[in-house]
């Protein structure tokens, strides 16, 4: 069983948190998997000690070399976005990604995909606060300021902190699918695996009352009754809240409405049954509450741009394509 190669990206200032995160996610294994395993190795572009943000250095014994075998390589950030990237960095990135290896710049480190040259034409975003930077510097790419993170393929892009889990997890998804990524999630105590389309948390209150921290439990019930008809007044009465209370915190909570939050937990419930069974879009829509497959297919179109036929077909192709490039 052939490993899966994850190179990420260290130098001086680094964010020890975005450090941290591919190895945590792909470090973690759910018990008994069957599953190839992912080797995470750290280089930088003068291997040696490294100085994180928190003034913690770590020993990063690879050189940019470490990318040319990967088959992910990842730019957790980056501490000068205003700047060119170094041409030896750069360089490195447009090797790994015309041999096939997919590129990922979590937060600001899409600035260094875009110095790159990887995000001309293509859908991108970035940290909410480097936003104006991000298309003064990159007006090439179509840039997309609001969601987690945007897949392109073999370029991907995030936003800051949080979104660089959701999508290290998508990641996953891709090769191992939907239920190994929400089992991980699981292991590290973080939400389900989420759309990179959903909104990025600018502001995410910290819980001030006994009644708000019940809404964790009220998200977690409504996840194991999506098949039913879900509406405020019935996660409000779940809550224990008035339904005007109950909208406010819900919204404070995950960054949406009701309806949004439901249609999005709907459509990755529907991602998971596309990709492990053979179930009929009808018992699908039935399964998650959608009531008809031309619900189905129409919010599936919004929030994924394809259909719910097209994406299993190309979940099969996709996963085929990982397991024989492994065998190589």
């Amino acid at each position: 069983m052939q490993v899966v190669r994850v190179a990420v990206l260290a130098f001086e200032g680094a964010s020890l948190f975005h450090l941290s995160v591919p190895g945590m996610v792909f470090g973690v294994r759910p018990v008994p998997s069957g599953l190839a395993p992912y080797e995470v190795l750290y280089c930088a572009p003068t291997p040696g000690r490294v100085r994180c943000d928190q003034g913690m250095e770590i020993d990063v014994p690879g050189g940019l070399e470490a990318m040319e075998h990967a088959d992910i390589v990842i730019v957790p950030s980056w501490n000068h976005p205003e700047r060119t990237a170094p041409a030896a960095l750069t360089a490195a990135l447009q090797r790994a990604h015309l041999r096939g290896a997919q590129v990922v710049g979590l937060c600001l480190g899409a600035f260094v995909l875009g110095d790159a040259g990887l995000l001309d034409g293509r859908r991108a975003t970035t940290h909410w606060a480097c936003r104006e930077l991000f298309i003064q510097r990159f007006p090439m790419a179509n840039f997309l300021p609001d969601v987690l993170y945007v897949d392109e393929g073999n370029v991907i892009t995030s936003a800051g902190t949080v979104a660089a889990i959701d999508c290290c997890l998508n990641l996953v998804r891709q090769r191992d699918g939907a239920d190994v990524a929400n089992r991980v999630a699981r292991l590290l105590v973080t939400p389900p695996h989420r759309q990179g389309g959903q909104a990025q948390y600018i502001e995410q209150p910290v819980p001030s009352s006994h009644s708000e921290n019940r809404l964790p439990g009220v998200l977690e019930w409504a996840r194991k009754h999506l098949s039913e008809p879900l509406s405020v007044d019935v996660l409000a009465d779940v809550a224990r809240m008035s339904r005007r209370t109950f909208t406010r915190r819900f919204r404070e909570a995950t960054g949406a409405t009701v309806l949004k939050w439901l249609a999005a937990e709907r459509i990755a419930r529907t991602q998971l049954l596309l990709e492990t069974t053979d179930l009929s879009i009808e018992c699908i829509a039935s399964e998650v509450g959608f009531g008809s497959a031309l619900t189905l297919r129409q919010h599936f179109a919004t929030q994924l741009h394809t259909s719910p036929s097209s994406y299993r077909r190309l979940f099969c192709e996709t996963k085929r394509t990982f397991r024989s490039n492994r065998r190589k």
